[in-house]
């Protein structure tokens, strides 16, 4: 069976609309398609010069969709400052992987490959057309999984900070204590289900921008309010529930270490790509190191690559404009009709 043959395998799975509104500030509109479960997505809704949702909006359908991937405990609100920007003449949607955001997971599929499989799935029934990849950190990561296993299904990919073989030099101490943490059975799950537990929802947005930002002033207020709601309504209400969740979190933590820890074959993996690749990294990166973002670049010359200076792990939040941009020019390059 080709590809192409995948595109549409029958009739189109159940969709409904999401009772929830997060993303609503920033012309989205909320869904739940049933793919072996209820998974959650949302899509930019293309604006007039006025700025308003435009729903008669032509969509141009010689221009490849674009599909958000998001990263370890990330959701589609990590895509609400660049959505906008992409969503101009093309479909532009984000999903919420499984364990995360809004779509419930269990251990045994929230891993990077369940994922990967499900961003399939999503793509061939939900899209029907091949796609290029927008993905940040483990959701790199999985875009790198999906473009070399199914490339018929995938136009081209940006990777934002993508999860990678780790470079042979001093890591992060507070990074490389986290993962460690994460490694460990039993101990794991009891500090992460602790910590989920017993950290208010505010507090732990403002401890993920001090990671993941080199400048958390930079946060947009508004986001960092949508990342609160989301992370309320999330919250555990027992210890049962923090478990259960410290163990879908972790899943896929321990998976996105196993596959970067395999260097040989997930070089090959990224060598085996045949579509054009955007990498942009932030060289203040403390979760994925600039010399592993380098690294890649120069074993993939093929690929565009950009760093940029004084940005950290999610240039896409802390430097959004700059981000479309450089999208921008590539799809112009690669993709233009």
């Amino acid at each position: 069976m080709t590809n192409t043959d995948r595109a549409r395998p029958g009739p189109a799975p159940a969709t409904r609309p999401a009772p929830w509104d997060y993303a609503a500030p920033w012309g989205t509109r909320g869904y739940l398609t049933d793919l072996d479960g209820p998974v959650h997505w949302i899509e930019f809704i293309p604006r007039t010069p006025g700025q308003v949702p435009d729903d008669t909006a032509e969509k141009h359908e010689e221009q490849p969709p674009i599909v958000f991937v998001h990263g370890l405990g990330g959701s589609h609100l990590n895509w609400c400052l660049l959505g906008p920007h992409l969503a101009a003449g093309r479909r532009a949607v984000a999903l919420d992987l499984r364990g995360f955001g809004l779509t419930p997971g269990l251990r045994v599929n929230s891993t990077v490959r369940a994922n990967a499989r499900l961003l399939d799935q999503f793509i061939t029934e939900v899209i029907g057309t091949p796609v290029i990849l927008v993905g940040n950190s483990m959701g790199g990561l999985i875009s790198i999984l999906e473009t070399a296993t199914n490339p018929g299904q995938i136009k081209g990919a940006v990777l934002i900070d993508p999860a990678l073989p780790p470079p042979t030099q001093k890591p992060d101490f507070q990074v490389s204590r986290q993962f460690l943490l994460y490694a460990l059975p039993g101990l794991g799950e009891y500090a992460v289900a602790k910590f989920m537990r017993s950290i208010p929802p505010e507090e732990a947005v403002q401890q993920v921008l001090q990671l993941c930002f080199s400048d958390p002033s930079r946060a947009d207020p508004e986001l960092i309010k949508a990342d609160v709601a989301l992370l309320t309504r999330r919250h555990p209400a027992t210890s049962a529930q923090a478990t259960a969740r410290a163990r879908v979190f972790l899943a896929a933590a321990r998976s996105l270490l196993r596959v970067a820890a395999r260097r040989q074959r997930y070089n090959a993996m990224m060598a085996g790509i045949n579509v054009p690749v955007l990498l942009i990294g932030g060289e203040d990166d403390r979760l994925v190191p600039v010399a592993a973002m380098r690294q890649a670049a120069a074993r993939n010359p093929r690929w565009d690559s950009v760093i940029l200076t004084g940005v950290g792990h999610t240039p896409m939040l802390e430097v959004p404009d700059a981000v479309a941009g450089m999208i921008h020019d590539w799809l112009d390059r690669h993709f233009a009709t």
